[in-house]
């Protein structure tokens, strides 16, 4: 029997997805020409296929790949995963230009608030923000970003301004359900260590956790690369400015590639570095 890459690739979606109208919406095909892969249970043999048919992919792509290295411009589909706020606020803005430079370059823009097995969603290069726990990882340093606490005129005016650390216990604090890490904010605490808050609002998402705080909601700490315009505009003001210590989160470009980036990814990490070197977002 000879199985082409499209049934390959349709069968690669069914297990990833779990269903074959769900397969069908990732590939943009119709639930009758994905149906020809049927929803089962894997077994060994199985297993060993799948794992085999994800190689081959990957093998046909990087081909794609070399192939556009000879022709010295890159080209062909990058899959780029990215928290919702850094792809709101980063990457959308600096794909107009991206696309001009690599006009061959296909991009699909994906947002998942956790970490992701980049190989099980098929993505080709994804960016995390804050220390890397996984070592199987390669990553590329791309830049990083100071956070802060902040929050609106109108909280402060309605509830006032914290003079100190202590005062935040009689204020409203917005702060993440995961990871717990981020609920570390950048002023010393009473042991001297940065300060461990419980939120009285939470979100899994940066982006949820900005437009609470603008809402008037309450007081948040932040990244500079998604407040920046907030607080040129005063929409957000910083908060306990003599008692905040700078911290910085890293941001890494993480892909698996044992043989080095490819080059429509090593296009799109060097595009992000010019763009957080430009930007100033902590200014």
């Amino acid at each position: 029997m000879k199985t082409t890459l499209d049934e390959m690739h349709a069968f690669i979606a069914v297990v990833d997805t779990g269903s074959i109208t769900a397969a069908a919406e990732r590939l943009g095909q119709t639930i009758s020409a994905t149906s020809r892969t049927r929803r089962m249970e894997l077994t060994g043999e199985g297993k060993a296929y799948l794992e085999r048919a994800r190689a081959i992919i990957t093998a046909v792509e990087d081909a794609e790949a070399l192939m556009s290295a000879h022709l010295a411009m890159p080209a062909g589909l990058l899959r780029v995963d990215a928290a919702s706020p850094f792809m709101l606020h980063v990457i959308v803005p600096a794909v107009l230009a991206y696309r001009a430079r690599y006009p061959q370059v296909s991009l699909e823009l994906n947002s998942n608030e956790g970490i992701i097995d980049l190989l099980e969603r098929r993505t080709d290069v994804a960016i995390r923000i804050g220390r890397l726990k996984d070592s199987t990882l390669h990553a590329t340093p791309i830049g990083s970003s100071r956070i802060r606490v902040l929050a609106s005129p109108a909280y402060l005016a309605a509830h006032g301004t914290p003079a100190n650390v202590d005062d935040l216990a009689r204020h409203v604090l917005l702060g993440f359900s995961q990871p717990e890490s981020l609920n570390d904010w950048p002023l010393a605490g009473s042991d001297g260590e940065t300060l461990h808050i419980t939120p009285t609002v939470r979100s899994s998402s940066g982006e949820t956790v900005r437009q609470l705080a603008l809402a008037d909601v309450g007081i948040a700490c932040l990244s500079d690369f998604m407040t920046r315009d907030d607080r040129r505009s005063g929409r957000l003001v910083q908060c306990l400015v003599a008692q905040t210590i700078e911290v910085r989160q890293a941001v890494n470009a993480v892909y698996y590639r044992n043989s080095g980036l490819s080059s429509r990814i090593d296009s799109f990490v060097a595009h992000l570095k010019g763009t957080l070197g430009e930007a100033g977002f902590d200014d």
